[in-house]
């Protein structure tokens, strides 16, 4: 499955909650509930325990940005470890290059955030990565290249930083375009929309 491009709120409409935190989506899913399509507001009755499992995994795919071969197989890496595999998974999910710079706030988007990954903005302890997927480590320090601090739409989202609460297992530094990833969360840190088990379930059937 390709990663989508498409517009964002097809897929919120899609799985009925705001995937993307998105102040614009919630307005926009306060007016229009259904699901898109022709036939969105006729899809009723009690979905399949399958179903409800195959969305939940969909919502867990979309929020990430991910496509499914590298989900499942990350899913196989929280699978073989010693612990709650749900949880182990999200922080898994978590410790993405491009999700730590999108929860910095160097970003304003995860999507937005890879593109800054790929597009050699980024710095982890001072060394080019242009993987999103690329695996943080606490301790590590993320910095936006030198060259790059200019950037206008950089700067935009350092100071909109500045008005919004950076999760309590990050720390960013606004004016040095700089921050670091202190710890792994704890599933009780993160408010997302998915049931994780039902992810744990759907991969184990």
């Amino acid at each position: 499955m390709a990663r989508y491009t498409g517009p964002a709120i097809k897929l919120c409409r899609r799985e009925g909650v705001n995937l993307f935190d998105s102040d614009k989506v919630a307005k926009y899913l306060a007016k229009r509930e259904n699901p898109p399509g022709q036939h969105g507001a006729r899809r009723k009755g009690r979905p399949s325990d399958f179903s409800v499992r195959l969305r939940e995994k969909q919502k867990l795919i979309r929020i990430y940005g991910m496509s499914e071969k590298p989900f499942r197989n990350l899913f196989g890496e929280a699978a073989n470890r010693v612990g709650v595999t749900g949880t182990i998974f999200i922080q898994l999910l978590e410790s993405r290059l491009d999700n730590v710079v999108y929860r910095m706030g160097i970003a304003t988007t995860r999507r937005q955030a890879r593109q800054f990954v790929g597009h050699d903005h980024i710095r982890v302890n001072g060394k080019r990565v242009t993987i999103p997927s690329y695996r943080v480590k606490p301790g590590d320090v993320i910095s936006v290249k030198e060259g790059s601090k200019t950037l206008l739409f950089i700067k935009e989202n350092a100071e909109a930083s500045k008005r919004r609460r950076t999760p309590n297992w990050v720390s960013f530094d606004a004016e040095k375009l700089e921050g670091k990833f202190d710890r792994l969360p704890a599933r009780e840190d993160l408010v997302i929309p998915v049931n994780e088990q039902f992810v744990v379930e759907y991969y184990s059937r």
